[in-house]
């Protein structure tokens, strides 16, 4: 692909998890890359999203998730207990024991969070390019090539890069998924459509409970998964009146 020649590491669904956030930016320090671009979903879930804006003032593109559009307006078919995070959410962005000033920015910067972004003909979206807050691609979308055929048909760009489902993996024009696992960790991107999720850093949902992120050069795809501390990251959780589910669903990364 003409154009991006830099390493820029990709990462989405943080969910104000913390310790997962720093020590996946500990690895991407040391992979060299040139640039962070994140997809979103930065709050929401976790225990810590002061904390994990705070670091996101440092990335070279914020997007916005549909945790950070729940919290700017209304919380669209979320259920109880992500709502009562969104809730919380909104309550922490604004404590009075902080400046006005301080909760001001955190808020501008959620606000300034657009909801796609394309470059050098790579698209970058939360969650689909049809409907880049909302809509969940799913692994079991294989099966359902009309709703694939309308995502790739409403995607402009060969290679769009998204989250949303905490499942990273590649998702062909051809209706088929590849995950990490079947191709090395490694993706060359080509002369066909594909949709690449980048899964997430503070709640996998694929079975393993590390980090997920990637690196892109313009030509390759790097999966990456980070170790880190779920215990401190659960105790974290029981210091908030969170749900506890959102907590323990850490272990086993579901």
């Amino acid at each position: 692909m003409e154009g991006l020649s830099l390493r820029r590491a990709i990462i989405s669904d943080i969910h104000a998890n913390l310790v997962a956030l720093e020590a996946t930016l500990a690895d991407i320090r040391e992979q060299g890359v040139d640039s962070i671009y994140c997809l979103g979903d930065v709050i929401g879930y976790g225990p810590q999203p002061r904390e994990c804006l705070e670091h996101c003032r440092a990335f070279d593109l914020n997007l916005l998730g549909n945790h950070e559009e729940a919290v700017l307006f209304e919380p669209i078919g979320f259920n109880a207990r992500a709502k009562s995070a969104v809730e919380w959410t909104k309550e922490q962005l604004s404590l009075p024991e902080h400046p006005r000033e301080e909760n001001s920015e955190l808020w501008n910067l959620v606000g300034a969070m657009e909801s796609s972004h394309v470059e050098e003909g790579v698209l970058y979206v939360h969650g689909s390019p049809r409907d880049p807050t909302r809509e969940y691609v799913f692994v079991s979308d294989i099966r359902n090539p009309e709703k694939l055929a309308d995502i790739f048909a409403a995607q402009d760009q060969m290679t769009s890069f998204a989250g949303h489902t905490h499942t990273a993996g590649v998702f062909t024009v051809d209706c088929e998924f590849l995950h990490p696992s079947q191709i090395g960790n490694r993706y060359q991107v080509g002369e066909k459509k594909v949709l690449i999720n980048v899964g997430s850093v503070g709640q996998p949902r694929d079975g393993d409970p590390r980090a997920s992120y990637v690196i892109f050069d313009g030509e390759t795809v790097e999966f990456h998964r980070v170790k880190y501390d779920i215990e401190e990251a659960i105790r974290r959780f029981r210091e908030t009146p969170l749900p506890e589910e959102l907590a323990l669903r850490l272990i086993e990364g579901r």
